[in-house]
């Protein structure tokens, strides 16, 4: 039996004006959702990024590596 490999994203978590939580995975452009709570925006990143992997595997074999998060101050 097969086991799939698990790997491990980043989620960057912002708070709307409208008290919605917005996630985004900074590695996977585009890849992003929204929830009335952090749990539930955790679900849907979970489903959001198994979607983009699956639509990225068909157009794009080698998926960007992430590096880091830098804060710069201006």
């Amino acid at each position: 039996m097969m086991t799939k490999l698990k790997n491990e994203y980043t989620i960057l978590i912002e708070k709307d004006e409208d008290g919605y939580y917005v996630g985004s995975v900074p590695i996977l452009p585009g890849c992003h959702s929204q929830a009335r709570s952090v749990g539930q925006l955790m679900e849907r990143m979970e489903e959001a990024i198994a979607l983009w992997l699956d639509v990225e595997q068909e157009t794009d074999p080698n998926p960007l590596e992430w590096v880091g998060v830098q804060k710069l101050v201006v």
